[in-house]
């Protein structure tokens, strides 16, 4: 078998790390950064969800960071956010999660996640209010949670806009509960959209900061409603997007976040009194640039491009997640029941086959290095698992072309990895070490 000649330099560069806890170091290379973006490679892998907390904690209690903003909608990520900030609505972090219903559920409802809000809402009630530390959802499916949010703060807040309002977002009429529903009536000529009324509506709430003069709790709740109607307004240029390609949609996505990751820095910088500096976690196809992939040459842009765009080289920072083997927390469908499933080792074309030769079971890999940087530039298969995992289509459904170097500012390798524990049904199993032969059964 031919020598890798990118195997020793990682392996020189890599730094093994004890356990899920030993994240110091790690924290203090990404600690002057604004914007620190931690992905993950699948979603529903315990030690990613582990170590990002590790980092979040040191980064927050050690550095100064101001928040978490994470791939999950605002509205729902909006309630464990007021819980964290010392909310008396919900008695538990359990409770503060029971928005998260929609498939898949166990992205965030999983006893990983839970540890972090219970953590950050004791380090919160040490803070004064301008210290506490938020949750920010980044993403865009709740167009009916956040219509219903809109209407709730104006009921209460500004009842002489109410009616508007209503009028406006009746133009989805029986289209919120199913909002792909809404793209596919706009595609086939049955709609006529609802473009204008949801801009109306961002417009008139967003006019309400110039005309009032507010701070504390009255300034936060105003943006919460703002961030909510601006959902609404890019949930439906993604819908109509839907039907047009793949490229389109996920576009719209991703700007979105971006959008909302600004808005909520420029919020805190603007009610703290200093730059703002956020956590995010996303998945590895979200935050490692997109520019460095298959995708990126197909017209494809993503969240991680899009910061390091905007930002100093220095203002951001970005950390990749990598597994070779273990199980997994996913669905084999969209909308089916979550299983906990074997992860194949990987393809020893790919990435994490390269990693995993180190004979490491868990390290950093630092990717500033001159001869790490040339080495892994050239394009090799990466893993995706999203919150779907199909085994027996691997190659087709879960990897793509991409250089490591340019997507990344380090790596963090799990070599052999465990699904996480679902708050809802049953724990994951004790899955059976796999034969020597694995795969090829010879």
């Amino acid at each position: 078998m031919r020598h890798d000649p990118a195997l020793d330099p990682v392996r020189r560069a890599a730094r093994p790390l004890d356990d899920l806890d030993d994240v110091g170091a790690i924290a203090r290379a990404a600690a002057n950064a604004h914007i620190v973006l931690l992905g993950e490679a699948s979603h529903g892998t315990r030690e990613f969800y582990a170590l990002r907390a590790a980092i979040t904690r040191e980064l927050i209690e050690r550095h100064g960071f101001d928040g978490v903003a994470l791939e999950a909608d605002w509205p729902d990520m909006l309630r464990a956010h007021r819980w964290v900030q010392g909310g008396l609505q919900d008695a538990n972090a359990r409770q503060a999660l029971e928005n998260f219903k929609r498939f898949p559920q166990w992205m965030w409802r999983n006893r990983e996640f839970l540890r972090l809000v219970q953590w950050l809402r004791s380090y919160n009630d040490l803070q004064p209010m301008h210290k506490r530390a938020g949750l920010y959802g980044l993403d865009l499916y709740s167009l009916h949670g956040s219509v219903q949010a809109v209407l709730t703060y104006l009921e209460a807040h500004e009842p002489h806009m109410v009616d508007e309002a209503r009028r406006r977002y009746g133009c989805f009429d029986h289209f919120l509960e199913e909002p792909q529903r809404y793209g596919q009536a706009l595609h086939f000529g049955l709609s006529e959209g609802c473009q204008r009324e949801v801009l109306q509506q961002l417009q008139a709430l967003m006019a309400e900061s110039a005309r009032q003069t507010m701070g504390g709790s009255a300034a936060d709740e105003l943006f919460h409603a703002q961030l909510n109607a601006l959902v609404v307004r890019n949930a439906e240029r993604y819908y109509r997007l839907m039907f047009q390609g793949s490229t389109a949609s996920w576009n719209q996505r991703d700007r979105h976040m971006h959008q909302v990751l600004e808005r909520v820095r420029e919020h805190l910088t603007r009610t703290r009194g200093h730059p703002a500096r956020l956590v995010v976690w996303a998945h590895n196809s979200h935050l490692g640039d997109a520019r460095a992939t298959e995708f990126g040459g197909l017209g494809q842009l993503n969240l991680g491009q899009l910061v390091r765009e905007a930002a100093a080289p220095a203002e951001s920072f970005t950390l990749g997640f990598s597994t070779d083997h273990g199980s997994v927390a996913a669905a084999p469908d969209w909308d089916e029941p979550v299983q906990f499933m074997r992860v194949t080792p990987a393809r020893a074309d790919s990435w994490e086959s390269l990693l995993h030769d180190t004979g490491l079971d868990l390290f950093l890999l630092p990717l500033q290095g001159e001869d790490v940087q040339r080495l892994l530039a050239p394009p090799r298969l990466q893993r995706a698992i999203g919150v779907i995992y199909r085994p027996d289509t691997e190659r087709q459904s879960h990897y793509y072309d991409a250089s490591l170097s340019q997507q990344f500012d380090a790596v963090l390798h799990v070599d052999r990895s465990h699904a996480l524990h679902p708050l809802d049904g049953a724990a994951p199993p004790q899955l059976l070490e796999e034969p020597e032969t694995f795969p090829s059964g010879l």
